[in-house]
Formats: C-alpha cells, sequence, structure tokens
C-alpha cells in the first residue's frame, strides 16, 4: 500500500515537473519574441542638410584644350649651316633676342662687294647731276647712272634682307623649348628649330552642343581648370564659329585668359571649362551626397520626428524626388521637397524607411570634394 502511494507520489511530480517545463518554454518563446517586437533599434548616426532656396549659377560645361595666345614652331626661312644657339630649354627670352645664328659670312663678303658698287654709284651719279645741270651731260646718261644707283641700293637691301634671315630672332617674348637642330647641323628652309610660346596668356578652344550655341556670347565669363570640381583660372570668350559642324553637331568657341597664373596651363593641355550663364534666383538645392538614385527613381530620406514609447525621436522617410541640374556639388532639386526640410546627406546606406537617427554634422559633407566621394577617396 505504502509503495503503491510512492510510485503515485513520484508519478504526480513527474507530471507536474514536465508540465511545468513545457509551460515555461511556451513562457519564454513568448517573452523573447515580445521582446523583439516591442525592442526599439538604436539611433543610427548620420549627418544632415537643409534644402535651401539659393541662387544658381548655372553654366554650360565642356571639354577644352589649350593653347598660347601666342605660341609658334620656330622655323628657319632660308637654308644654312648652323653657327650658334643662342638659347637653352624652358629660357626665357625677350622679344627680338637672336635665338639660332646660320652661317652668313659668303653673304657679309656679298654685301661689302655691293655696298662698294653702292659708293661708286653714288660718285658717279652726283658727277652726272652736276653735269646735267649745267648741260653738259645728256639727259639719258642721267637718267641712266640714277637707274644704276636704285639698282645698286636695290641689291645691298637684298643682301641684308638675306643677313637678317640668317639671324632667327624671337618673334616675341615668350619661353623657348627643347632646341631639336645641332651647331653645324645644315638645315633645309622651314626646318623647325624649337617650339616657342608665350605663356603669359592662354586660348582654350572647346565646343557646346548646337541646341546651347546661342547662349555662349562674345565677352562671356568661362572657368577653367584640370578637374571638374576646381577651376581656378576666369577668362571670357573672345570668338564663336558663325557654323554648325555637321558631322559632330557641335559649335566652336574660343576663350582668352589673360593671367596664366606661373604658367600653370600649357600648351595642348587637357582643360574643363564652364561657360557661366545669368544667374537665377530660389532654386531648390541640395548636396549631390544627399539624393539617391534606383531603378524607381531618385530618392533622399527626409528626417521627421516621431513619438514612440513616450519619446520624441527623429525619424527617416523616404521621398521620391525630381532632380534637375547639378554644378559643383549641389544638386537642384525640382519638385518633391520644400525650403526648410532636413534630410540626410551622408549614412544612407545603413538606412531603411522608419529608422531612428541621431544627427551628427561634425564633418560638413557640403564642403567636400564630390568627386573624390565618388571614386571613394
Amino acid at each position: 500500500m505504502k509503495r503503491r502511494l510512492v510510485v503515485g507520489l513520484v508519478f504526480i511530480l513527474a507530471i507536474g515537473l514536465c508540465g511545468g517545463l513545457i509551460w515555461f518554454n511556451f513562457f519564454r518563446d513568448k517573452m523573447i519574441t515580445q521582446f523583439f517586437a516591442t525592442m526599439q533599434q538604436p539611433a543610427q548616426t548620420i549627418s544632415a542638410a537643409k534644402v535651401e532656396a539659393k541662387t544658381w549659377t548655372p553654366a554650360i560645361s565642356a571639354i577644352g584644350t589649350a593653347k598660347a595666345a601666342n605660341g609658334v614652331e620656330l622655323a628657319v626661312q632660308v637654308g644654312g649651316v648652323v653657327k650658334e644657339i643662342s638659347f637653352k630649354p624652358n629660357e626665357r627670352v625677350p622679344e627680338g633676342k637672336v635665338l639660332v645664328q646660320l652661317d652668313d659670312a659668303v653673304d657679309r663678303a656679298d654685301l661689302a662687294n655691293v655696298q662698294a658698287q653702292v659708293k661708286l654709284a653714288e660718285a658717279t651719279f652726283a658727277r652726272s647731276r652736276a653735269l646735267s645741270a649745267r648741260g653738259i651731260t645728256a639727259e639719258a646718261t642721267f637718267e641712266q647712272n640714277e637707274a644704276s644707283l636704285a639698282t645698286a641700293r636695290a641689291q645691298e637691301a637684298r643682301t641684308k634682307a638675306v643677313i637678317d634671315q640668317k639671324a632667327l630672332k624671337a618673334p616675341f617674348g615668350g619661353v623657348a623649348g627643347i632646341p631639336r637642330i645641332d651647331v653645324g647641323q645644315y638645315l633645309q628652309p622651314g626646318t623647325v628649330v624649337a617650339s616657342f610660346q608665350d605663356l603669359s596668356s592662354m586660348k582654350v578652344d572647346f565646343t557646346v552642343p548646337e541646341q546651347r550655341a546661342g547662349e555662349i556670347k562674345l565677352g562671356q565669363e568661362v572657368r577653367v581648370g584640370m578637374t571638374e570640381a576646381d577651376l581656378p583660372f576666369k577668362g571670357r570668350v573672345i570668338g564663336k564659329d558663325p557654323r554648325v559642324d555637321p558631322a559632330t553637331r557641335l559649335v566652336s568657341v574660343q576663350a582668352l585668359i589673360e593671367d596664366n597664373k606661373d604658367g600653370a596651363i600649357l600648351p595642348g593641355q587637357f582643360l574643363h571649362v564652364e561657360a557661366i550663364l545669368p544667374e537665377q534666383p530660389n532654386v531648390m538645392t541640395l548636396p549631390q551626397t544627399a539624393v539617391i538614385t534606383s531603378l524607381y527613381g531618385d530618392y533622399v530620406y527626409t528626417i521627421e520626428q516621431e513619438e514612440r514609447a513616450g519619446q520624441q525621436v527623429q525619424v527617416v522617410k523616404q521621398v521620391f524626388v525630381k532632380t534637375g541640374r547639378r554644378r559643383g556639388g549641389a544638386l537642384e532639386i525640382v519638385s518633391g521637397l520644400n525650403a526648410g526640410q532636413q534630410v540626410v546627406a551622408s549614412g544612407q546606406n545603413k538606412l531603411q524607411a522608419g529608422s531612428a537617427v541621431k544627427i551628427d554634422n561634425t564633418i560638413d559633407v557640403t564642403k567636400l570634394d564630390t568627386t573624390k566621394l565618388a571614386s571613394g577617396q
């Protein structure tokens, strides 16, 4: 009897223990589910920017090529043997300096002979004029002596011109390039001696689409630089072709940069160009980093106040926008946002609609180089 009672008690205790374990497991799973369902995600740290109505300075962007306002490939006019090279690479020389001297010994000897003939012709003409004034010499003889003097003087001028051509001079002040000749070398007429460039002012040739050619005016401001994000040089439009290239549908434009600081721009260099257009007021803008491009369109995350668990928190909402022009690090917002709204400027990769956020504007992304951000630098 006692044995049955003990077995019964043990059986009842075992059933109770098993039931308690099963209840505990259900209770635990329910509490875990409830905890994760009501758990608040930690606020993500982001930087923010405001939608601003600014004065927009539109521009036509283009790619250009630089060339010196005064730049030539120096070449000799006459043939001869190089006697002296009077310049060094990258030397700045004044206008009129002799750069290359060809051997002109024979020409100078001819000049001495011609000058002697000129003196003889002058003396003969002087005697003939005196005799003609007294009626002693015939008029035909006087005219013949006058013509002989003119011929001698013309021969003298020609010989001097040949000697002058054998002294290649700087046509303007500028910088000489690397000599392409050597002393003692015989040069044919037209042989290029060196490149010679005046780097103080530069011309920039670029093209614009035919649809925008009417926006380009003479005297219009242009900005030029080696990168799209940095255009430190200012110039003005000095010429525009009066026709459209039928092959490319582009119009050629030329600008002048009058102050090429320290020769920073070199002839032949690849340049970014912006032709500045009239300013436009009240244009909605955002940093380019704030806008995300997707298959469904461009969108931003706006920052809103929301009450959660009795507290005001900042959350984000996805808003699709229509974008317009870009300039520098700014992007025009055509529609979808209003001035004064706050949007996420960086840190969007860890967000989704409804995420709580915390603003940290220690780094101002509006002042960063967007080209470096895009390339990961």
